[in-house]
C-alpha cells in the first residue's frame, strides 16, 4: 500500500511510468489521435493531432528506476484565413527515482531536455492556445520548452492497521527560451507543489478501496526581455478515486477538482492570469472477458470555469467522453491496449455565447515488459 501510495504523492511524474514489481524493463509506443470539429460561428472549423508517444522505463537495481519519455506530433486546424499547421518532436523527460527506504520514501529528480520546438512562428500561436484549452484535453498541449530540472520527494507511513498516509514535495526551474521567433525571451518563474495523500479499503469486508490526494502549487512571475511580466496565482488540486467489485468487474469513481485563485502581489504593470476552475467526474467498468482480454467501457465529463480577479466565474466549455477500452496480452512479454472515445459538448465562443463541438479519439498503445 505504502509503495502504491508514494507513487501518487511522487514529486516529479512523467508519462512514463516506472516499472512494475517484478519487471526490468518496460518499453511503450502507440499512436493518438484527438480531433475536434466546432460549430459554424467559431474561429475554427476543426482541430486535429495526431500524436507519437514513446517511453521507456528500466529498473537500475532494488532502489533505484530510470524512466524516459518523448513524443512525436503534428496537430492542425481550419480556419477562416486557412490552415495552420506544426510538427515536430516534443521535449523528452528523463527522470531518475531512488529510493533509499523502500515503500517509504521516494527521492527523484527529473530533467526536462529541449529536444521539441524552442520557438514557433506567430501564426501558429491560435493553434497552441487551441491546444492548451484544458477543457478539450488535447495529448500534447506544448512542442517544446528551454527544458528544466525538477527534484522532490515522496513518503509515506501507517494510519491504523489498513489506511496509509502520504507527503510529496517539489520544486521546478525553467530555463529560458524565445517561445515564438522574432519576439523577446521568456524566463519562466519557477513552481514548487506540495502533495498529500492518503487511501485504503472501504466498506463491508473492506471490498472498495480509496485513493485521495490533495496538491497546492504556487509558481512565480513569468518574465519577458522586454520586462513586461505575467503572474498565476496559486493553484489547490484535489483527487479521489473509489475502485469497487461489480460481481465480475471492477467500477472506478474519480474526482478530479483544480482551482486558480488571482495573483497576489503584484501591481497592475504585471498581466494576471485569469482565476480558473476545471471539474473532471468519471467512470470505469472494467471486466475480464479471458485471461487475455479485458474490456474496460468508460465515460468522463470536463467542465471549465475562467474569471477575472473578483466577480463570477464564466463558463469556457464543458465535454461528455463516452468510450471502451480493450486490452489484449498478446504474449507475456506483450500487451496491446486499444481505446477508442467520442466528444460532444459546447465551448465558448468569446462573444457571449458558445457553439457545439464533437470530436473522435483513438488510441492504440504497444507495452514490451521484461
Amino acid at each position: 500500500m505504502r509503495r502504491v501510495l508514494l507513487w501518487l504523492c511522487a514529486a516529479a511524474p512523467l508519462a512514463a511510468q516506472g516499472p512494475t514489481e517484478g519487471v526490468g524493463t518496460a518499453a511503450r509506443i502507440g499512436s493518438v489521435f484527438d480531433g475536434y470539429y466546432f460549430g459554424s460561428s467559431y474561429a475554427f472549423d476543426h482541430v486535429v493531432e495526431w500524436t507519437v508517444p514513446v517511453s521507456l522505463s528500466h529498473r537500475l537495481g532494488p532502489s533505484l528506476n530510470v524512466d524516459l519519455s518523448s513524443a512525436y506530433a503534428h496537430a492542425s486546424a481550419m480556419t477562416t484565413s486557412g490552415t495552420i499547421e506544426i510538427a515536430g518532436p516534443t521535449d523528452t523527460d528523463v527522470r531518475l527515482s531512488w529510493a533509499p527506504v523502500s515503500g517509504r520514501l521516494i527521492v527523484s529528480v527529473a530533467g526536462t531536455l529541449p529536444t521539441g520546438k524552442k520557438a514557433v512562428d506567430t501564426s501558429s500561436v491560435p493553434l497552441l492556445s487551441a491546444l492548451a484549452t484544458e477543457v478539450l484535453n488535447f495529448t500534447t498541449t506544448s512542442f517544446g520548452t528551454g527544458g528544466g530540472v525538477t527534484g522532490g520527494f515522496a513518503t509515506a507511513f501507517a494510519v491504523g492497521e489498513r489506511w496509509a498516509a502520504g507527503v510529496g514535495g517539489s520544486y521546478r526551474w525553467h530555463a529560458r527560451y524565445t517561445p515564438v521567433a522574432g519576439s523577446g525571451a521568456l524566463e519562466p518563474g519557477g513552481e514548487g507543489r506540495l502533495r498529500l495523500g492518503a487511501e485504503g479499503p472501504v466498506g463491508g469486508r473492506g471490498r472498495g478501496y480509496f485513493r485521495g490526494a490533495a496538491v497546492y502549487a504556487t509558481s512565480g512571475a513569468d518574465t519577458l526581455s522586454a520586462g513586461s511580466r505575467s503572474a498565476s496565482g496559486p493553484r489547490f488540486l484535489i483527487y479521489s478515486a473509489l475502485s469497487l467489485p461489480a460481481g465480475k468487474s471492477s467500477l472506478s469513481l474519480y474526482v478530479y477538482d483544480r482551482y486558480r485563485l488571482r495573483p497576489h502581489g503584484y501591481d497592475s504593470t504585471v498581466v494576471q492570469v485569469p482565476r480558473g476552475n476545471v471539474l473532471v467526474l468519471g467512470a470505469r467498468l472494467e471486466r475480464p472477458v479471458s485471461p487475455a482480454l479485458s474490456l474496460a467501457p468508460n465515460a468522463e465529463f470536463r467542465h471549465e470555469l475562467a474569471g477575472p480577479a473578483t466577480g463570477r466565474l464564466a463558463l469556457l466549455g464543458w465535454v461528455v467522453r463516452p468510450g471502451v477500452d480493450v486490452r489484449y496480452r498478446a504474449t507475456a512479454a506483450l500487451t496491446v491496449l486499444v481505446q477508442g472515445q467520442a466528444a460532444f459538448g459546447r465551448l465558448a465562443d468569446g462573444g457571449g455565447s458558445s457553439v457545439s463541438l464533437v470530436g473522435p479519439r483513438a488510441v492504440v498503445l504497444l507495452e514490451w515488459t521484461r
